[in-house]
């Protein structure tokens, strides 16, 4: 908290602060007892009508009426990393993008649009009845920039974009890091977007993961086949899905001569003859990243150490192609993985959100409201 030269709490901050990273604490939080005190850290996204909304890295927002405030200041855009590899929201996005390539974009401005679902019409014009597509993150508008257009025009053309294909319209945002996207979230919430998903984007250092096992009886391959995709359990994982995933793309070869993400799948194979791997994962080497996904593992084999198995192996792939860093997503309410990757050393970088367009349109409710 800010504090005088006289050693009292202050409030320096002003609505000129929006979309900077803000602490402010308040007295009195509703249901509390008057004199408890709480503090919120967070991107100032409004102050209107005497209200201040704050967006925390979680991207929860939080209303705070002015008159609660007791001390308040502008901090840092993001607290410094203390171990693992340093990097920007902007080039982690990028990153995170290239390795799960959607089977058709197209540019608004420096938004991208991604869908990814089968039988993708070939033009313009309404697709037969809703449909979803394989993962949000292929089917999903990725917000890096300017869109060119006044927002609500912009996400006008978002809807009638995944409308002609007959996909609902999602927006990914990021929150949590310097350069990430907390007022467009509360511009969307303020226009009836839904957030139906959280998750998070993690890093660690690509060699502790490495050498945390052998990687024993770990077969990897450039594509994926029936048992991979009945282990993975997605369902709709049809002509979609291996071409997000990068099976049977060209981007295998294109890599191996130095042209583009190579892409690497792992399998344990099942103790019969015909069952599924007992674990899989896949990873995506661009750089000096290496990025982790679709780690799974059958039931009956939990807690045997193959998923930390199926990581070393392809961490290892990773490092002999030039990689050092590693990244991965995962989701809040995962525990068991979150437990796993915080034991190889990843640490959370930022969480991101899937927000999926309203029902009906409606006009922006009233500014600095939920």
């Amino acid at each position: 908290m800010e504090i005088s030269a006289s050693g009292r709490l202050e409030v320096r901050i002003t609505p000129a602060d929006v979309g900077k990273r803000v602490s402010v604490r308040r007295l009195g939080e509703p249901g509390a007892a008057p004199e408890k005190f709480t503090d919120t850290v967070g991107v100032l996204t409004s102050w209107d009508d005497g209200v201040l909304m704050i967006t925390r890295r979680d991207g929860e927002r939080v209303g705070i009426p002015q008159s609660a405030l007791v001390a308040g200041k502008v901090v840092p855009a993001a607290p410094a990393r203390r171990r693992g590899p340093a990097a920007s929201y902007p080039e982690l996005a990028h990153i995170a993008a290239r390795a799960w390539r959607p089977v058709e974009s197209e540019r608004l401005g420096e938004w991208e649009l991604r869908a990814a679902a089968d039988d993708v019409p070939g033009g313009p014009g309404p697709a037969p009845g809703p449909r979803t597509g394989f993962t949000r993150r292929a089917n999903s508008v990725l917000p890096l920039g300017d869109p060119g257009l006044p927002l609500d025009a912009a996400l006008a053309a978002v809807r009638r974009w995944y409308g002609e294909r007959g996909l609902p319209a999602y927006v990914q945002t990021a929150t949590g890091a310097e350069g990430t996207q907390e007022l467009l979230s509360a511009e969307l919430e303020r226009r009836g977007w839904t957030r139906e998903v959280t998750a998070e984007l993690w890093t660690g250092a690509l060699a502790p993961v490495a050498d945390r096992a052998e990687g024993a009886g770990v077969v990897l391959s450039r594509t994926v086949d029936q048992a991979w995709l009945a282990r993975y359990g997605r369902a709709g994982a049809g002509e979609a899905a291996l071409r997000v995933l990068g099976s049977g793309s060209p981007r295998a070869s294109e890599a191996e001569r130095g042209g583009g993400p190579s892409v690497w799948f792992a399998s344990v194979p099942g103790t019969a003859a015909g069952e599924p791997p007992a674990a899989i994962g896949r990873c995506v080497v661009d750089g000096r990243w290496a990025g982790f996904a679709a780690v799974e593992v059958a039931p009956g084999r939990r807690r045997q150490g193959l998923a930390t198995e199926v990581m070393a192996a392809l961490a290892r792939r990773a490092l002999d192609e030039g990689a050092s860093a590693a990244w991965l997503q995962v989701e809040t309410d995962n525990e068991g993985a979150r437990a796993l990757y915080a034991a190889l050393g990843f640490t959370p970088h930022h969480a991101y959100h899937h927000y999926r367009e309203p029902s009906d349109p409606r006009p922006p409710s009233a500014p600095g409201r939920p």
